[in-house]
């Protein structure tokens, strides 16, 4: 066989030997059995102590040399970091020597299957392939666990077929019968090789010839798991429930195995129900199973069922690790609970656990998500006091919380500590301040970060350069984009796409900065990319919402030369350009041309149509093309019923869209808050004041939450009628749903109080106004000047304002 070369050996050696003349192997070798079993023997002392064996005169029994061999197999790493695997195959080689004469006992096949085992934890199944070859060649009888050590090696060096023929075909030759420990070892490794199919074959045929061989929850563990690996979650869930059918009870890896993979799958309804049957079957579930539980919740975006986990975890007395809390504490920073996230980890200080930097990294992300700086700052402060050495990934939280709120100045202050605590910055940290930088604009200092970083040796990647390009376009340095576009080329970097580039168009686009669209465009071409219909459609949108349609008319030609071909939403961009700047005729006529040309329209088309023609007061057309499309079976979607609805009620026609509104209603059209939004306020134009009371009442009972818009036509009609306590409760009832008034709806409602002289009433939504998300008009204080200045009607009733505001006295 190999031999395994022996480590030199230190000269201390000789002087032991001298010293232990009444050496002991059988003491000895149990001494060293237990240092091993602690981690305190080094492999120097391993070989020592073969040193005096192979000196002495007393053999060594074949136990003491089997229980030390046995506990190297199972030990730790040693410190040169040769696992005690290899050590223990390295002494084996030595005792196998001529030398070692009769000092050491002939190895027996128990020893050869020690060391077999040890060939396959020292990752050298090879090896103990040979050795079974010396076993046979010696003439030493085999057993079950010389078998089964043989496959495992087959299995450990991916002879998996050889390992199969071995079990099924050649165990009668080695003298033995397979059980199902012999079946286990070859299944375990056909799943390794997502080979889970042909294992659960086997697993039938071991369910066939019964006794020994018959599965055990082994078996179905590592099918099942199998399974559930390669994504067959069907298969995996069927043998599970044929385990159970036939009699062999799952434990609780079973069933956190089930549930780890539902939970992956996001299938929680069914990871729920497996918890219940594991509880209801007396197995109780572990710290793994809720572990798997609260992080698929999680990941679920589920915090409140992640909530109930925990709480159901600790009730049942497990105390919830770092990989528990975390899991709980991403699901609640997730959804803005970082307040609560922050009580968790202090639970876990109180109870003697030590928090990592994972746990750390999660809160100040939550509370940088949150724009919770002092909090987040205060938490980076806790970590030093609790010797938690910050990385670069918290440092880039903290740098990332700042950038994003345009807080550049604390941003680079973080940027500056981080170098001088000795942390290195990242390509990713780098990237955060480029990109925050691009955004503001302020291209010369994201520039000088560039520099910065490619001279420490970090090497842009395709994100740093595309947020400067973008930063160049945006903010019209257009010579750089094309410097940084060159750069990227040359350095095998992709560049960007025309994806990419239709972002920063589109982006211009919107805010009527076209002419700097019009640019990249050009930059686009310059550089070889070819513009696609997406490009040509933001353009003539730009064009349009500028009142450039003629210039949106030529793009279409352009798009139409460049072998690009106009598709429904070009149309529908051009369309809807030409009535927004009041041209129907021209709108209609390009729609006429969309038909001609073979384009069909889309019900977003005649959207577009009849919102126009209904805006142009046309309203006799807008009927005509709503038959229209009816007619050509275009789907009529709540959308345009609203258009429809909302278009009568504009053109004097509300009680027309009533009647409407009531056929629909009986075809069960299923409506939405816009839709009963328009009827409430139709009704109370018709005086129909009643018809609007229910309908706004029957809201809720339809499944639908009013709007603000909803809440503002209803209190301002209750307040013309003289109903201010009413108004009052549904103003307090749409504060209590979190619907938050508009500034617009709290000044309509203080002018309307005023100028029926409910001054008091007036006085409590003053004190509503907070000059931030609500502010007065220009109209509501000039009322206010009128009413209460020295010859106003009700300058007497000005103490009646909230304090801040009795400032018109003297005024005049």
């Amino acid at each position: 066989m190999s031999r395994f070369r022996p480590l030199r050996r230190s000269s201390s050696s000789t002087s032991t030997s001298r010293r232990s003349r009444s050496w002991s192997p059988a003491a000895s070798f149990a001494a060293a059995t237990d240092r091993v079993r602690a981690g305190t023997l080094s492999q120097e002392d391993a070989h020592n102590l073969f040193d005096e064996l192979l000196r002495q005169a007393t053999p060594v029994l074949e136990r003491s040399l089997n229980d030390f061999l046995t506990a190297l197999a199972r030990a730790p790493s040693y410190d040169d970091r040769r696992s005690g695997p290899a050590l223990a195959v390295a002494l084996f080689n030595r005792v196998c020597r001529e030398e070692a004469g009769p000092q050491v006992a002939s190895p027996t096949v128990c020893t050869y299957n020690i060391i077999m085992d040890c060939c396959c934890r020292a990752r050298r199944p090879d090896l103990g392939l040979a050795l079974f070859g010396r076993v046979l060649k010696i003439g030493l009888k085999t057993n079950l666990i010389t078998a089964n050590t043989f496959i495992k090696c087959f299995c450990d060096a991916k002879r998996t077929d050889e390992a199969v023929d071995v079990l099924l075909h050649r165990m009668s030759e080695l003298g033995c019968v397979p059980n199902a420990i012999s079946y286990n070892i070859v299944l375990k490794r056909l799943c390794e090789d997502s080979r889970s199919q042909q294992a659960l074959d086997l697993l039938q045929t071991m369910a066939k010839q019964g006794g020994v061989c018959s599965p055990n929850v082994v078996s179905y563990n590592t099918v099942i798991h199998g399974f559930f690996r390669e994504g067959e979650i069907g298969k995996a869930c069927n043998l599970f429930h044929e385990m159970v059918q036939q009699g062999v009870k799952p434990t609780v890896v079973t069933y956190s195995s089930v549930i780890d993979a539902l939970c992956k799958a996001r299938a929680m309804d069914k990871a729920e129900l497996i918890l219940r049957q594991m509880a209801g079957n007396g197995v109780q579930p572990n710290k793994v199973t809720y572990n798997c539980m609260i992080h698929g919740y999680s990941t679920s975006g589920r915090w409140k069922e992640s909530t109930n986990m925990f709480r159901e975890m600790t009730k049942r007395g497990l105390i919830p690790d770092n990989v528990t809390c975390s899991s709980f504490m991403i699901s609640l920073c997730k959804h803005g609970r970082s307040k609560e996230a922050a009580e968790i980890l202090s639970a876990m200080t109180a109870k003697g656990q030590k928090p990592d930097i994972f746990s750390y990294s999660i809160l100040l992300h939550g509370y940088a998500s949150e724009g919770c700086f002092a909090d987040m700052i205060n938490l980076f402060n806790s970590m030093k006091d609790n010797d938690i050495v910050p990385d670069c990934h918290v440092f880039s939280i903290l740098i990332g919380a700042y950038a994003r709120c345009g807080m550049m100045d604390e941003a680079l202050l973080i940027f500056a500590e981080m170098r001088e605590q000795g942390v290195t910055p990242n390509v990713v940290t780098y990237l955060t301040v480029i990109a925050a930088l691009c955004r503001m604009g302020r291209l010369a200092d994201a520039m000088d970060k560039f520099s910065e970083m490619i001279a420490v040796g970090i090497q842009p990647d395709n994100a740093v350069y595309r947020s400067l390009i973008q930063g160049c376009c945006i903010h019209g340095d257009l010579v750089k984009a094309k410097e940084l576009v060159s750069q990227m080329m040359n350095k095998g970097i992709p560049r960007p796409n025309i994806i990419f580039f239709n972002s920063v168009i589109n982006s211009l686009c919107k805010e009527g900065r076209v002419m700097d669209a019009q640019d990249i465009f050009e930059l686009v071409i310059h550089i070889g990319e070819r513009p696609d219909i997406i490009t040509f459609n933001s353009l003539i949108d730009g064009y349009g919402l500028v009142g450039k349609m003629d210039t949106a008319l030529g793009i279409l030609d352009a798009m139409v030369s460049a072998g690009v071909q106009p598709d429904v939403i070009t149309y529908n961009t051009l369309v809807n350009g030409y009535f927004r700047n009041g041209r129907v005729d021209d709108a209609l006529a390009l729609f006429a041309e969309m038909l001609h040309k073979g384009v069909k329209p889309t019900t977003v088309t005649y959207g577009i149509i009849l919102d126009g023609l209904f805006h142009a007061g046309r309203t006799n057309d807008a009927k005509k093309r709503f038959c229209e499309m009816i007619q050509s079976g275009i789907t009529v979607n709540i959308s345009i019923y609203n258009i429809i609805l909302g278009g009568l009620c504009r053109n004097n026609c509300a009680g027309e869209a009533i009647t409407l509104f009531h056929k629909l209603g009986e075809m069960n059209v299923k409506f939405d808050i816009k839709t009963l939004t328009i009827m409430i306020d139709a009704m109370y134009k018709l005086q129909r004041r009643e018809e609007a009371k229910k309908l706004f009442a029957a809201i809720s009972d339809s499944g639908l939450v009013p709007n603000a818009f909803t809440y503002s036509i209803v209190i301002k009609n209750l307040l013309k009628e003289g109903s201010l306590e009413e108004a009052d409760n549904i103003f307090s009832s749409m504060e209590k749903i979190g619907c938050a008034p508009s500034s617009r709806l709290i000044n309509d409602i203080i002018r309307m109080l005023l100028e029926n002289g409910k001054i008091a009433k007036a006085g409590d939504y003053l004190s509503k106004v907070d000059g931030k998300s609500i502010s007065l008009e220009a109209s509501t204080t000039s009322l206010m000047l009128s009413l209460f200045s020295t010859n106003g009607k009700y300058r007497e009733d000005m103490k009646l304002l909230p304090a801040k505001y009795q400032i018109f006295d003297g005024l005049g």
